[in-house]
């Protein structure tokens, strides 16, 4: 039987909470320890096709092309400047899926129907980086993935949100994918010297407890800076504070050997 990669949703409905730049850089840190990583961008934003220098124009077949075309993986998968990091990518196409794949009987399982093939064995982990919703595309990336990822912003009404993301999990569960953990709940943008930062990271590990990762990502220029550069933080700045983090991170999940759960 072939080895089947660890799939990981990255996923909240909340906006501008480092989705994308998660998936990219723990993509990036997994690589750095000689795994290899693929990242399926599901956001029609196509922000981490962008951070990836896949630019707008060479996005001639897309996640789209996998979802609703037929294509398979290993006709989309495309490498990156990225040692072992590959990435199927995205553009404002994909927009328009739902609707589509809202008239299908089997709208739910589309994804994890296009994921089941043999292209994906020689990878270690697949990272879906979704869009901030809860639409269909991010329920067919909840239904095809072992585990979810949610980042976390260090701010008020940070939690706000959170409580609706877990009970559509655990819908997932009960009618389409039992095994579905929470791989964990990452906090972003943390300012340590922030009283707000320390209060919601108070908040989130009293509520949530061991759910919560003991990697917080930092509010850090050289994160912010690398997209622009079409590079992880982890190429761009590898002493970083960034980039320690998302290796810590990396370290901690591949370290964990009990999946969370709600």
């Amino acid at each position: 039987m072939l080895k089947q990669p660890k799939i990981i949703a990255i996923s909240n409905q909340k906006g501008g909470v480092g989705k994308s730049t998660t998936a990219i850089n723990l993509a990036a840190a997994f690589c750095e320890v000689g795994l290899k990583v693929a990242i399926l961008d599901l956001d029609p934003q196509g922000n981490a096709s962008t951070g990836l220098g896949i630019a707008a124009s060479e996005r001639i077949k897309t996640a789209r092309d996998l979802l609703l075309g037929g294509v398979p993986f290993q006709d989309l998968v495309r490498e990156t400047s990225v040692d072992n990091l590959f990435v199927v990518p995205c553009d404002t196409s994909l927009s328009s899926a739902d609707m589509e794949l809202y008239e299908r009987s089997d709208r739910s399982y589309v994804l994890k129907s296009a994921l089941r093939t043999s292209a994906l064995s020689s990878f270690d982990y697949v990272l879906l980086d979704c869009p901030p919703s809860l639409n269909l595309l991010t329920i067919n990336g909840l239904v095809a993935a072992n585990s979810v990822l949610v980042p976390l912003q260090s701010e008020f009404f940070a939690l706000e949100g959170l409580s609706q993301l877990l009970k559509t999990v655990q819908d997932v569960r009960k009618t389409a994918n039992p095994d579905l953990r929470i791989e964990g709940v990452l906090l972003t943008m943390y300012d340590g010297r922030n009283r707000l930062s320390k209060m919601v990271e108070q908040d989130a590990r009293e509520n949530l407890g061991d759910l919560v990762f003991k990697t917080v990502i930092p509010r850090n220029v050289r994160i912010s800076e690398a997209p622009s550069f079409a590079e992880p933080v982890l190429t761009y700045d590898s002493l970083s504070k960034g980039s320690a983090a998302y290796r810590a991170l990396a370290k901690e999940i591949i370290e964990n050997k009990s999946e969370g759960q709600i």
